[in-house]
């Protein structure tokens, strides 16, 4: 096959994916009402954004890059590697939301679960995904010890973004990023149709009608990952692995957000498309109760006592300065934002961008 002919169908797959996933977000409308409320959060500004995206890129972005996989174990992988991720994601995006469920966050949150008899959402994502990378990770394995590696770089990855998925259109923007120089090498058709699926989508997460969610941002993740183990050999996808793990542990001390805000490149980068902050001063400022201030204290958000109304629960200062900064993560609902153990549960911004 020309180069020319490889790059028209990879350029086809990408086309066919975005078209496919526009249809589908189009067709969600018709979702039962029930599935929508369970899809449904509300954001900082007070508007309502579904997950329904999430969903969406997983079926669309799977299906292209079965269709656009060099070969039938890649394809099997595929399925394997976007589906697994993209529905214990979309479980715990789900099931992780419910009250019970909310302080179950971060490995220690899952092993106090686990003391507890009970077994978080958190923790059956971790364990899915870890294992559809692992089985997903044979196809291009040459051996039980490369296996591993493999399946980590797909697991890893697919955390990756969802800790990444933070602020509207940053997880797709990362994934784009990633994905671009891979659509050039030999798992280029593999890739191709997530990279095209996700940018389909974009316009509706920067506009905050719309979010990925822990199943789409792992999803997306996972794809990307088997693009990558499948474009290194052993001691390339070892380097990989030795990577994620690194910045998986930096994201348990540090901010992503706030290294984004203080590297102007990567700033302008990251609000490039984004709607305006919802306020500028404390008036028309959300306010959360006191479950939702618990939850900014697990997050490690800096709290200002002064700033509370300690006989309603009320935290208002912090509300305003999620919307000031334009964040999509809005106090309320379960999930994990960067700081905290990198266990693949959704980062808390599953309720407000």
């Amino acid at each position: 096959m020309s180069g020319t002919t490889r790059i028209l169908g990879r350029l086809a797959v990408a086309a066919g994916a975005a078209v496919a996933a526009r249809a589908l977000f189009a067709g969600s409308g018709s979702l039962p009402a029930a599935a929508r409320r369970d899809l449904e959060r509300t954001n900082h500004r007070g508007e309502p954004v579904s997950l329904v995206s999430g969903s969406v890129l997983t079926l669309a972005a799977t299906a292209a890059a079965a269709v656009g996989a060099p070969n039938g174990r890649l394809r099997t992988a595929a399925v394997v590697a976007g589906l697994g991720a993209g529905a214990v994601g979309l479980y715990d995006d789900i099931v992780g939301a419910r009250p019970d469920q909310r302080r179950d966050k971060g490995f220690r949150g899952h092993l106090g679960a686990l003391r507890e008899g009970r077994v978080s959402a958190g923790l059956v994502k971790v364990a899915g995904i870890g294992l559809a990378g692992l089985v997903a990770g044979r196809a291009v394995a040459k051996g039980p010890v490369d296996a591993l590696i493999a399946g980590g770089v797909i697991a890893g990855t697919a955390n990756l973004v969802n800790l990444l998925d933070l602020r509207p259109g940053r997880a797709i923007k990362a994934g784009l990023l990633i994905g671009a120089p891979l659509a050039a090498g030999p798992a280029g058709g593999l890739v191709a149709g997530p990279l095209g699926a996700a940018a389909a989508l974009l316009p509706e997460d920067l506009d905050e009608r719309t979010m990925l969610g822990d199943a789409g941002a792992n999803a997306l993740g996972a794809l990307l990952g088997l693009g990558i183990a499948a474009s290194t050999g052993t001691k390339g996808r070892a380097a990989v692995l030795a990577a994620l793990v690194a910045l998986t542990a930096v994201s348990e001390k540090v901010s992503f957000t706030k290294v984004i805000e203080r590297t102007p490149v990567l700033r302008e980068l990251d609000g490039l498309g984004r709607r305006a902050p919802a306020v500028k001063a404390a008036e028309a400022a959300p306010v959360f109760d006191a479950e939702a201030l618990a939850e900014l204290v697990d997050r490690g958000e800096q709290v200002d006592a002064a700033a509370v109304d300690a006989p309603a629960g009320r935290h208002h200062a912090d509300a305003v300065r999620h919307a000031e900064q334009g964040d999509r993560s809005a106090p309320g609902v379960g999930g994990e934002s960067e700081g905290q153990p990198s266990s693949g549960t959704s980062p808390a911004r599953a309720p407000g961008r």
